[in-house]
């Protein structure tokens, strides 16, 4: 049993081919979802997802680098959609200093960020958070405003040592296709020192495909894939790494089993 904790079903890339996808998953293993939006369309989109499928769940939100381009207005949405009973998480948000490089940029990110932790404070939702280039950015807005429901740090790509502090916040630490790769040091000291009970596994789906299937449109039946490479830097099978997460994942997102 494997839950994917992130991917992008309600991508373009995956128009025509949402039942396919999910049957290509559930043949591994794979029988959990969450569809995760970027803005109030991407999140409409998982939404409908959700109450089409059973086993997917849907996150709402604003990426950091798509609160640049959306008009005010569109923010009622995601407040809307917090509502629904399939909506079991509020993100992707957070800080993108790769994408987006001026003060300016990173100032309104910073806005938007403890605004919508606010807002998921509000709804008691737990937040899925993105941190790219900002680890020590994050981490102390997370400090300062913190998430009362928890929350998980998504495809995290920040040192072993900063692991305990995201912890401590009452995170999860996620880990994705990165971490198969052969050069992913950083990844893999992570992998071998987060607590099973605070470890989750996730796609990032159709983004960051893992080996052997780097550079190729990734999707949720990749994920044993991942749960192996994990399990084998700690002793474990793939099935192990698969339960441990499965739990948390049911645990932080209020998930039924």
């Amino acid at each position: 049993m494997f839950f994917d904790t992130h991917c992008h079903l309600n991508s373009d890339d995956f128009a025509n081919d949402e039942k396919g996808y999910l049957e290509r998953a559930k043949a591994v293993g794979v029988d959990h979802f969450l569809v995760i939006g970027w803005d109030d369309v991407s999140s409409q989109k998982a939404v409908e997802l959700a109450e089409k499928y059973p086993n997917v769940y849907a996150a709402v939100g604003f990426h950091p680098c798509d609160v640049l381009k959306v008009p005010e207005d569109r923010f009622a949405v995601i407040k809307r959609l917090l509502s629904h009973p399939k909506v079991v998480a509020l993100g992707e948000i957070g800080l993108d200093y790769y994408w987006n490089k001026t003060e300016e940029e990173h100032e309104l990110q910073r806005k938007y960020f403890v605004r919508q932790i606010e807002l998921a404070n509000r709804f008691n939702k737990p937040v899925v958070i993105h941190s790219r280039d900002a680890m020590a950015e994050t981490l102390q807005i997370l400090k300062e405003n913190k998430p009362i429901a928890g929350g998980v740090m998504h495809c995290y790509s920040g040192p072993k040592e900063m692991v305990p502090d995201f912890l401590a916040l009452g995170l999860y630490i996620s880990l994705g296709g990165p971490v198969t790769f052969t050069n992913a040091r950083v990844s893999k000291e992570v992998a071998k020192v987060v607590p099973l009970k605070s470890l989750m596994i996730e796609t990032d789906a159709p983004y960051l495909a893992p080996t052997p299937n780097r550079g190729k449109k990734n999707e949720s039946s990749y994920l044993p894939l991942i749960a192996a490479e994990i399990g084998s830097l700690r002793g474990l099978d793939a099935e192990d790494i698969g339960e441990w997460t499965t739990r948390n994942a049911k645990a932080l997102f209020h998930v039924k089993p």
